[in-house]
């Protein structure tokens, strides 16, 4: 099987998790392209031990900590650095990592421990410390837009579990819209296909052209958001919704967001 055929069903989700990484689409996908042009080029090899997706994973660790340190150290004169950079600073790299990899991506420990090159012991620990630093985070307003209501209440659990006020559920492009209009969310949580046809993207749309909010959408076909063509989400959620998955997702999003800002005691 080519190099190719090896990759391809695995690169949509790396390219996703090397987004959550780092916060941002396109410094996300250069670590991915160095990634696989490393590996083109004979520099990295993947490794037969591991499984495909681990390998893959593994040689991009490999790249991020060669060169992602730079989002862990600017300059003496930080005046420049963005809030979703100084974020970034207060979590280690290996503590992200962690989280991520088994929370967002739904490696277990173990496959996670040999993305990382560590035992599961420091896989634990790493993905405890992200936790408590993720829960430190702002607690904010949210609006689901979901047209089942089953998991439309399994998310508000989810998010209310983590200390958010759900501010309403909208079934409809239309009822989202509406839903804004009465009281701007500060995050929201975004189906792609809804009741009466229309698009959780639409509804989107209409509320980025009005208000500044992290989305994270939720979708049955990832691959259709993931195409390589811009823009593309940096956070989402693939159905059947799990728990840990929302809960990483959310403080993600929140953590990495350019206009959130810590709360006050």
């Amino acid at each position: 099987m080519s190099l190719l055929a090896r990759l391809a069903p695995h690169l949509p989700y790396v390219r996703r998790y090397a987004r959550a990484l780092t916060g941002d689409q396109t410094t996300g996908d250069h670590y991915v392209r160095v990634a696989l042009e490393a590996v083109a080029a004979g520099d990295r090899v993947l490794e037969d031990s591991l499984t495909p997706r681990v390998a893959l994973y593994h040689v991009f660790h490999a790249i991020w900590l060669s060169t992602g340190a730079q989002l862990e150290a600017p300059g003496d004169d930080d005046g420049g650095v963005d809030d979703a950079s100084r974020r970034l600073m207060r979590i280690a790299p290996r503590s992200r990592q962690a989280f991520l990899l088994t929370a967002l991506e739904g490696f277990t420990p173990s496959e996670a421990a040999q993305i990382l090159g560590v035992d599961f012991p420091e896989v634990e620990r790493l993905i405890a410390e992200a936790q408590s630093e993720i829960d430190a985070e702002l607690a904010t307003d949210v609006l689901i837009i979901e047209d089942e209501p089953v998991i439309a209440a399994d998310i508000e659990a989810l998010v209310t579990e983590l200390g958010h006020t759900v501010v309403d559920i909208a079934a409809t492009r239309t009822e989202a819209v509406d839903a804004v209009a009465r009281k701007t969310p500060g995050l929201v949580l975004a189906d792609i296909q809804l009741a009466d046809g229309s698009s959780g993207i639409d509804a989107v749309k209409d509320i980025l052209a009005r208000f500044d909010v992290p989305v994270i959408f939720i979708t049955a076909f990832p691959e259709r958001l993931l195409t390589g063509e811009r823009p593309e989400p940096t956070f989402l959620i693939t159905k059947p919704v799990q728990p840990e998955t929302v809960k990483a997702a959310i403080g993600q999003a929140l953590f990495f967001h350019p206009r959130n800002t810590r709360k006050a005691a």
